[in-house]
């Protein structure tokens, strides 16, 4: 999908911790990608080498993310998540896993009623997923 097609794309603010979310994403994901990556200068206003603004791409939908250089007095909130299609069983356990290591269940990874496998988690980045195997 080129980056001019999708009109509405996700995107997350980091203080400093965009380049390590956006790597940590795309190795856990299968089919994921870093799409682009512009950074700050020796100028700023944020610090040299930090995430202006960067894509990076899960299952083909892209997420955008940056490093704000302004200190805010909020972060994520579990009432709005990234909802994931997982392939196999193999992928969701592992992407489940993964995101719940140093992070916060919110419903553990077992079969409900709306899904036969299904899994909701904050990240270690405050990020919050929601995890669904494919039918």
């Amino acid at each position: 999908m080129s980056e001019g097609k999708q009109k509405v794309k996700p995107f997350l603010m980091f203080e400093g911790r965009a380049e390590e979310a956006m790597n940590f994403y795309t190795s856990l994901f299968d089919q994921s990608e870093i799409v682009s990556i512009e950074r700050y200068g020796p100028e700023g206003p944020g610090p040299e080498g930090s995430v202006v603004k960067a894509t990076f791409s899960i299952h083909g939908q892209q997420i955008m993310c940056s490093d704000s250089p302004v200190k805010h007095a909020f972060t994520f909130t579990p009432s709005i998540s990234l909802f994931v299609t997982c392939d196999t069983v193999e992928e969701i356990n592992r992407v489940f896993e993964t995101l719940s290591q140093d992070g916060k269940v919110y419903m553990g990874l077992a079969t409900y009623p709306f899904s036969e496998r299904f899994g909701w988690v904050g990240d270690r980045f405050g990020v919050t997923w929601q995890l669904s195997l494919e039918k």
